[in-house]
């Protein structure tokens, strides 16, 4: 992960969960790639994707040190993708109520703000 951003959904209202986008969404995949996901998105099946989740602790059992390690392998990569998110939101248009109703360009706005992300993802790898 080099973190560039290779998909943008349409979209949705802050209201809107990120499960119920997902599914809205009906990603296909053309092969069987692992989703990391956050517990919000327990229950969630795909035919075309491998869906990775935290392991949750139940009432009356702790987790195994194996479910443990697991845990932190996804807290770690969740973190950078959460670091990616934030890369996007320097771009004040995009993390602020958009109010530019006459012509509504939400996905363009978020369109341009993961291209410039990408752009200086690339260039950063370029000079180093």
């Amino acid at each position: 992960m080099n973190g560039e951003i290779l998909y943008l959904s349409p979209t949705y209202p802050g209201s809107v969960h990120d499960k119920n986008i997902c599914k809205e969404e009906e990603l296909i995949f053309s092969k069987k790639v692992p989703v990391l996901a956050d517990s919000g998105f327990q229950g969630l099946y795909s035919e075309t994707a491998h869906i990775i989740l935290p392991h949750k602790k139940s009432k009356n059992h702790d987790l195994s040190q194996r479910q443990e390690t697991h845990n932190r392998w996804v807290s770690k990569i969740r973190a950078r993708i959460e670091h990616i998110i934030a890369s996007v939101k320097r771009f004040r248009i995009v993390k602020e109520t958009f109010r530019y109703r006459l012509y509504p360009k939400e996905d363009t706005v978020m369109l341009i703000a993961c291209a410039l992300h990408n752009l200086i993802i690339k260039a950063k790898f370029h000079t180093n």
